[in-house]
């Protein structure tokens, strides 16, 4: 299978993944659960599976700088996302926070050929304006709220840009598996120490644990493991614009599984994402195939001005 197309699937699971979490969210909430127990129990039981998978497949671990810096990622740049995102979600609606937070795909392309000198085409821009317009539709009505909670879902987008961005670098030369689990142990750690100082709330029931474990083993351990994949076959940019899927997941799982509503626009606007990550995909590995024809061509007539 062409490896972007086998990328572009990867992202696609880490999307699903992802979008699924907030249902399960609502699910350990619904029984007492709070957000610092929920993030640290996330944290710990994705740490926990995904170490002993590394011990006991004997895959390599990051070392030196990479592990400084993807311990960094996970200590300081997960932390302080999720820590930005919910709280902006007590200043502003959750879909004004949640669009803010999507501008990051369009970041990632801007600072991505600012500072790593990816390429950036028009298309590419057209297709991130795309996602970003569907991922509006999709999150429907409620856009509103106080100056504070827009700096805090801005500054949520801006280190989750940074996060991919270095993460796209180190996984040059990292395994992913290892390094998502070197970013899952850091987080866990930071959120331990977090919930010793706070004593949350953890679920009273077997419906919240089992949440909170779908939460870790689907939305984390296989979204993080995913995405990770993802980026080093596609890219920083083109994996955070194929990631916009997330929002139209979440959208239509609340409608199956929570009898949310689910209107028009945002029917379209989910529409209009999926074509959004269908063309980038294709345009993509077109691209590709077109330069590796090229070479292929001018190997060719090399080796015939040899001969």
């Amino acid at each position: 299978m062409n490896q972007r197309v086998f990328g572009a699937i990867l992202v696609a699971v880490s999307a699903v993944s992802f979008g699924a979490m907030a249902i399960f969210a609502r699910y350990a909430y619904a029984d007492g659960a709070d957000v610092i127990a929920v993030l640290f129990l996330r944290f710990a039981i994705a740490a926990t599976l995904m170490g002993a998978y590394m011990l006991a497949a004997r895959r390599r671990w990051p070392r030196g700088r990479n592990l400084a810096i993807l311990a960094a990622m996970g200590g300081v740049g997960y932390v302080g996302q999720s820590f930005a995102f919910f709280s902006a979600l007590n200043h502003a609606s959750a879909g004004l926070v949640a669009l803010l937070l999507y501008l990051y795909p369009f970041l990632v392309t801007m600072l991505g050929a600012i500072f790593l000198r990816e390429p950036l085409s028009a298309g590419r821009v057209f297709a991130v304006l795309a996602a970003l317009g569907g991922t509006a539709l999709t999150l429907g009505g409620g856009i509103a709220g106080e100056p504070l909670g827009v700096v805090l879902g801005l500054a949520a987008a801006l280190i989750y840009s940074a996060y991919i961005l270095v993460g796209s670098r180190v996984l040059a030369a990292e395994d992913a598996m290892g390094a998502a689990t070197v970013v899952m142990i850091a987080a866990a750690v930071v959120f331990g120490a977090i919930a010793l100082a706070t004593a949350p709330r953890f679920p009273g029931e077997p419906a919240g644990w089992a949440a909170v474990l779908a939460i870790a083993v689907v939305s984390t351990v296989i979204a993080m493991g995913g995405f990770f994949a993802g980026i080093r076959r596609l890219g920083a940019a083109d994996a955070a614009t194929l990631s916009t899927l997330e929002p139209a997941v979440t959208i239509v799982l609340a409608a199956v599984f929570l009898d949310e509503p689910m209107n028009r626009l945002q029917l379209a606007g989910g529409a209009i994402i999926l074509a959004a990550v269908v063309w980038l995909t294709r345009s993509s590995a077109a691209s590709r195939a077109d330069a590796a024809t090229g070479a292929d061509k001018a190997a060719e007539g090399s080796a015939e001005g040899r001969a």
